[in-house]
């Protein structure tokens, strides 16, 4: 007897769990359909918005032909918030690995004819191009990666449709893709991108290619998948209609004097080399400044424990292509690299790693109950921020380079 009820009982606890699973999957097998279903209600309520910008109904058709669902791995990755992200050490051991800049040296030997064609219009050193290129795609070995290439199309729809924090860059988007098909650049089973809808060598999303495609051999028309003299010139064209600098480099690595004053980090007018240099400022490698009354404002991405780096225009003008200082460095880096530089002279500190949003505003929120005004509650360190964590190290005997870092909130959380 005692055995049958053990039996019975444990009938019932597996009829139980199949039943459970199987609710579990009726649940989700409706929430994806009902998903679904709202993916195709916003493509036939899309039509009157791209009707409106100038597309036409057979664009349109074409262009969601085949696409009846939204993409669940574009919304993954366009929530995915790592619990730890890499220091900017970590970022440009890879931005400006060996094997990128030996590639990078082939490509400027197999490119060549095409980059003094491309730099001579445009005034934008082919270092720099190839960088980009190789920061952008690998010099195009992505774009040969089924798990990371995607149907633009259908990427800018999911996040025009489901994702509430992205749908406004999505619908842009997707306008701006559809002109793209009406012009006949790429046909639609070429038409591909990231997740985020970046195209091609140099990884373009459809407004800025709308506003900076470049025919670079004269065929009539755009091609930044397979021709690689098109994205080499289209990401020229970015630079350049960005006021690129002719002549001027992207900045120096440079080693500051014992006792420096870092009230100049992060300036916001620049000085002259040579007044950088009066300051005791030196170049890394030991050479001088080869043009000395070039402006140049002191960046610390690291903080005081790792390099330093002047910073000219240019590197401004890098950051319109990705507003990241990690990624203007990397094609900085990776530029200077491929032309022979020798790698940094300074390392940067493994445990420096950037703050979450939600630890800034912590961050933000201890300075201000210290009496150092930041600004704006808003997670985000700008200038304000800086400013405030600039004077509370100073008046706490620490190097004032005003970097957001965890050291700073570990010591601002236990008191100090």
């Amino acid at each position: 007897m005692p055995s049958r009820t053990r039996s019975t009982n444990r009938s019932v606890r597996l009829v139980a769990a199949a039943l459970a699973v199987s609710a579990a999957l009726t649940v989700a097998g409706v929430s994806e359909a009902r998903a679904d279903a709202a993916f195709q209600q916003f493509v036939t309520g899309f039509w009157p918005q791209a009707k409106k910008a100038g597309i036409s109904r057979a664009t349109f058709d074409r262009a969601f032909a085949g696409i009846t669902e939204r993409d669940p791995e574009v919304l993954e990755k366009a929530n995915y918030q790592p619990e730890f992200v890499k220091t900017i050490g970590e970022y440009l051991a890879t931005a400006v690995s060996d094997a990128r800049v030996e590639t990078g040296k082939e490509m400027l030997v197999a490119w060549k004819p095409w980059l003094d064609k491309i730099e001579a219009r445009s005034g934008v050193p082919r270092q720099i191009l190839v960088a980009i290129w190789g920061m952008e795609s690998n010099y195009g070995k992505v774009l040969d990666n089924p798990a990371v290439v995607k149907s633009v199309i259908r990427s800018l729809a999911t996040l025009a449709c489901c994702d509430p924090k992205r749908g406004k860059f999505g619908r842009s988007q997707l306008i701006a893709a559809m002109k793209i098909l009406q012009r006949g650049d790429v046909p639609s089973a070429r038409f591909t991108g990231s997740w985020a809808g970046a195209m091609g060598h140099t990884q373009f999303i459809p407004t800025s290619y709308l506003a900076f495609s470049a025919d670079a051999d004269g065929d009539g028309k755009v091609d930044i998948w397979t021709n690689i003299p098109d994205a080499l010139a289209t990401a020229a064209n970015l630079l350049a209609k960005n006021k690129w600098r002719t002549g001027e480099t992207w900045g120096y690595e440079v080693v500051l004097p014992q006792g420096f004053n870092y009230a100049r980090v992060d300036e916001k007018a620049g000085r002259s080399l040579a007044d950088w240099q009066k300051m005791g400022v030196k170049r890394a490698t030991g050479a001088g400044f080869p043009r000395p009354d070039d402006k140049a404002k002191l960046i610390l991405p690291a903080g005081a424990r790792g390099p330093a780096f002047l910073v000219l225009p240019n590197f401004n003008v890098i950051k319109r292509y990705n507003n990241a200082t990690s990624y203007a460095l990397g094609v900085g880096l990776l530029s200077d690299r491929i032309m022979g530089a020798p790698p940094l002279g300074a390392t940067w500190p493994a445990d420096m790693r950037p703050l979450s949003g939600a630890q800034v505003e912590e961050l933000q929120r201890l300075l201000a109950q210290k009496g150092y005004d930041p600004g704006d509650i808003d997670g985000k360190a700008g200038p304000g921020t800086r400013d405030a964590i600039r004077a509370y190290q100073s008046d706490k005997g620490l190097p004032a380079d005003g970097n957001p870092s965890t050291a700073i909130l570990d010591f601002l959380k236990k008191g100090g």
